[in-house]
């Protein structure tokens, strides 16, 4: 603590980034700042007081206790990166180029927002001793006794994250039943065609599934439907969505979205304010690949973010670097080894390959032809070659494409 102290009371010409959020992006942040030749001073500054760790394995490994924690691989010492555990920042005052928080203020030459999300709460459920959510370390941690003693469990939500802690709590033994206000799962991720046909994966593992169906309390032994029904329950896990955790920039003068509250970068992950970017869970951009702004809670963005956010600091000014990735993101649920590129949202349509009610089969989203966007169950050859694809904009021959047994590449026109 001694040396961190030190560090942290370089001489005020010492040019320094300070990054906000020690997740994935804020970490990416620094190495990548390392790695692209910043000799100036880093401090990043994080919540928690554990080590920076990575978040995946918390719906996974960490919940069934197979593993402790997942701490990132990086000796922040020998980097010369200044590590703030449990820092939380308060505010940014740009004009003055000063990051407040808990402690006081801290000067800095270039500000990265990397913030995250966090999860959105169940109303009515604040401070209710048998309501977790699904984000951090310590959550992971208090549910891991729940799993253990195959505990009757209702989940909220049957988005990824509640697929993916239901099928964790069906291989802990827990009876599962997952309550979903839309027709379907993933409802806010997939059209009804595609969710179709992972519906009956639920009920396959032996999870019920309700759709359609709305919390209207949570009592002390279970909970309630909108429709009076009373579902038993030791514990309840929410997982109804995120945030970005932007709050904290109340009264900066940076540009939020109305929509979302996410952070207004630009094409170079530029905030409004000079000298300020953000990376990550907490902040959009435009996309001129899809033509729309992006707001992406994926690993994968997290992880790409950072090397144009550190070019765009460390590097030539003249030669800023654009962010226009093609999305990613995978879930392992129920089985099954579930991938997703790029953004169907703008697409005119879908092609099949294989059979959907089988285990392994994709689905290809095109506009005019050009490949867009792709899910893959099973079948991580096709994920892999059609994100190239997508990354290149290839039109592809629809008969090929929709023939399972001839690889996707083969299909590019």
């Amino acid at each position: 603590m001694s040396e961190q102290r030190k560090s942290s009371q370089a001489p005020d010409h010492t040019p320094r980034v300070v990054i906000a959020g020690a997740g994935m992006a804020g970490v990416q942040t620094a190495v990548a700042l390392r790695e692209t030749g910043w000799r100036g001073a880093i401090t990043l500054f994080g919540d928690e007081p554990h080590p920076p760790y990575d978040r995946p394995p918390l719906s996974k490994a960490v919940l069934l206790g197979k593993a402790d924690g997942a701490a990132f691989d990086v000796d922040f010492r020998s980097l010369g990166i200044e590590l703030e555990l449990d820092h939380p920042v308060t505010g940014i005052r740009p004009e003055e180029h000063l990051l407040d928080t808990v402690r006081g203020p801290v000067r800095y030459d270039h500000a990265v927002l990397a913030t995250g999300a966090e999860p959105l709460r169940l109303p009515g459920t604040e401070g209710h001793p048998g309501v977790h959510l699904l984000r951090t370390l310590d959550d992971a941690q208090r549910l891991r006794p729940v799993l253990a003693g195959r505990s009757d469990i209702v989940v909220v939500g049957a988005g990824w994250i509640g697929a993916e802690f239901a099928t964790a709590a069906r291989e802990a033994g827990c009876a599962v039943t997952v309550v979903e206000a839309a027709d379907r799962p993933l409802a806010g991720a997939l059209p009804a065609e595609v969710a179709a046909h992972m519906t009956p994966w639920y009920a396959a593992a032996g999870a019920e599934l309700r759709t359609g169906a709305r919390v209207a309390a949570v009592e002390e032994r279970g909970v309630v439907l909108d429709d009076g029904t009373a579902l038993p329950a030791d514990a309840v896990l929410v997982g109804i969505g995120a945030r970005p955790a932007t709050g904290w920039l109340a009264g900066s003068g940076i540009a939020l979205s109305p929509e979302d509250g996410s952070v207004l970068a630009d094409d170079r992950l530029r905030t409004s304010a000079p000298d300020v970017h953000a990376v990550g869970d907490c902040a959009s951009f435009p996309s001129a690949r899809y033509g729309r702004r992006l707001l992406i809670h994926h690993w994968d963005n997290a992880l790409q973010g950072p090397r144009t956010v550190a070019r765009n600091i460390a590097g030539d000014p003249a030669e800023a670097a654009v962010y226009d990735p093609v999305p990613y993101f995978w879930s392992e649920q129920f089985g099954r080894f579930v991938q997703y590129a790029g953004d169907h949202g703008g697409a005119d349509e879908l092609v099949w390959r294989g059979d959907p009610d089988g285990a392994a089969w994709s689905v290809i989203w095109l506009r005019d032809g050009v490949l867009v966007a792709l899910l893959a169950v099973g079948r991580p050859r096709d994920l892999a070659q059609g994100r190239r694809l997508i990354e290149r904009g290839a039109a592809l021959d629809r008969v090929r494409a929709a023939d399972a047994s001839v690889p996707l590449k083969s299909a590019a026109r």
